[in-house]
């Protein structure tokens, strides 16, 4: 017997498949880190992106800000510099999707200068607890946005389009 399916009945079906391989795919352990899978420890990427802090950079959870971040390696301490210059689109998150460094701690009075690679698409830099500061939305390399540090404290930054990936950054002014 042969049976006759109806467009509606084959798109449905269509629309099933399509959305069970999405969902199987955004149940995975971590997505695609842009490797080629060979690595040595059976895919912990944790333990590979870590590093050992050096004389320059100092361990801080920061509550947690860093837990979808695999390009944070500690605080850059950048203290006594009158500029700081931080890359936008730095290689991390499986991709352009990061600031390099994730964090730096610097002195009261010093100028971040945020440098577009021109990698991962449109970054911005959004200061994300009191809207301090905000650059404009660009993909342009080259392109910088900075802001002066006057006061003593932990300034937590996103770029809004990648947040989700783990493009997160911190200054810390003491």
């Amino acid at each position: 017997m042969v049976e006759m399916f109806s467009r509606r009945t084959f798109l449905r079906s269509t629309a099933a498949t399509a959305t069970i391989s999405l969902l199987a795919g955004c149940s995975g352990s971590g997505g695609d880190t842009g490797s080629d899978g060979g690595s040595e420890n059976g895919g912990d990427t944790e333990s590979t992106t870590e590093s050992t802090p050096t004389a320059e950079q100092e361990q801080a959870s920061f509550d947690g800000w860093f837990d979808r971040t695999d390009n944070y390696d500690g605080v850059h301490d950048k203290t006594g510099e009158d500029s700081v210059t931080v890359t936008v689109g730095a290689e991390g998150n499986g991709g352009g999707f990061a600031f390099g460094p994730a964090a730096a701690k610097v002195s009261p009075g010093t100028t971040v200068v945020w440098e577009w690679t021109g990698q991962g698409g449109t970054h911005n830099v959004v200061e994300r607890e009191n809207g301090l500061f905000e650059s404009e939305l660009t993909a342009e390399e080259g392109f910088t946005f900075e802001y002066t540090f006057e006061e003593a404290g932990e300034y937590k930054y996103v770029c809004v389009p990648h947040e989700t990936l783990g493009m997160v950054g911190i200054v810390v002014v003491e």
